[in-house]
């Protein structure tokens, strides 16, 4: 099967998805090393309350993919340039973390390493925006808390305290920080795919995170990205040039940290979403408003499969790991 042939197979799964009513739309898009791409759209970006069409130009809200193509780049970048030793305690960004148990807090024992690579024990889950509005009391709430401590799981908290440690570091919000994509579209709301009907804001967002978290902290190291399929298969394909040309930032993201992480992405394990066909070289993340991003350095190739699943709600079922296994494992030409 070649590569057309292969993306065909791919996008008939997302159409039958969004046909099934499982998800109201989506994009495909598939970016090989030698740069050339293949892009397709179909559904609607918005169901409630005024029907759009979806577009290959739609923006989605990237939700925890933002995890990897800002903000473990960026910590990257900062431990190349000699800025952070990612093996040190968190304490040497945020000295104040735990600050009133500085000799018995566990928190401050944690390193960058494993909050990049969700190995610090901290919960999977936690609804900071419902203990207040004020971002910098919640950041306060955030680096004071006693956190109880558990088995080592995928934890947004891991990625907030990895932003405020960016904070800190170039002394700028996240949202003032360049990155490379768009932290808010809520002033092209005819571009950007709904989300969903939120009852804690009383809204559709659209252009607005879709994280409660971090909307509360106006931005934080865990999501806020915006990004269309070009601008996703463009971040790809730079990490392919550099895998093809030997660099050393792309072996390091696929460098197990834990049994299923990296150094930020998810790597290859039994029922991920970048199905059982993709090399042992593949990295790859999610977000939870249905988008996600794999990268095959062995294969070449890198794919996004972007779309508005909990448009206009989380609770309906989109079936969407089933979606994303079935679509990666037709470009790998497999049923």
């Amino acid at each position: 099967m070649n590569r057309q042939s292969s993306f065909d197979a791919a996008f008939a799964r997302l159409e039958a998805a969004v046909t099934s009513g499982r998800v109201p739309g989506g994009v495909l898009g598939l970016v090989s090393q030698d740069g050339s791409r293949i892009t397709r759209a179909v559904g609607h970006a918005q169901l409630e309350p005024d029907p759009r069409p979806m577009t290959e130009d739609t923006w989605f809200d990237l939700a925890s993919v933002s995890k990897v193509v800002f903000t473990t780049e960026r910590i990257l970048a900062h431990a190349r340039n000699g800025r952070i030793d990612l093996d040190a305690p968190l304490v040497a960004l945020i000295p104040d973390l735990r600050q009133y148990h500085a000799d018995t807090a566990w928190e401050r024992q944690l390193t960058v390493r494993q909050c990049l690579g969700h190995q610090t024990g901290l919960p999977p889950v936690f609804p900071i925006y419902t203990y207040g509005r004020d971002p910098d009391q919640l950041r306060a709430f955030v680096l004071q808390h006693e956190w109880p401590r558990g088995p080592a799981a995928y934890s947004c908290i891991n990625f907030i305290l990895l932003g405020i440690g960016l904070e800190r570091l170039e002394g700028c919000r996240i949202r003032d920080m360049e990155p490379g994509f768009g932290f808010a579209f809520s002033s092209h709301v005819n571009i950007t795919a709904a989300s969903e009907h939120c009852h804690w804001r009383g809204r559709v967002m659209v252009g607005e995170v879709h994280d409660e978290n971090c909307f509360a902290l106006q931005g934080a190291g865990n999501a806020g990205l915006f990004g269309n399929v070009s601008s996703v298969l463009d971040y790809a394909y730079q990490l392919l040039e550099m895998d093809g040309a030997g660099n050393s930032h792309t072996r390091l993201l696929r460098t197990e940290i834990g049994p299923t992480r990296g150094h930020g992405w998810e790597l290859p394990h039994p029922d991920w979403s970048g199905s059982r066909y993709c090399s042992d070289q593949t990295i790859g993340h999610t977000g939870f408003t249905g988008t996600g991003l794999w990268v095959d350095f062995a294969a070449g190739h890198a794919w996004t499969l972007l779309t508005n699943r909990v448009h206009p709600s989380r609770f309906t079922p989109s079936d969407i790991l089933q979606l994303r296994q079935a679509v990666a494992a037709a470009l790998y030409g497999k049923d």
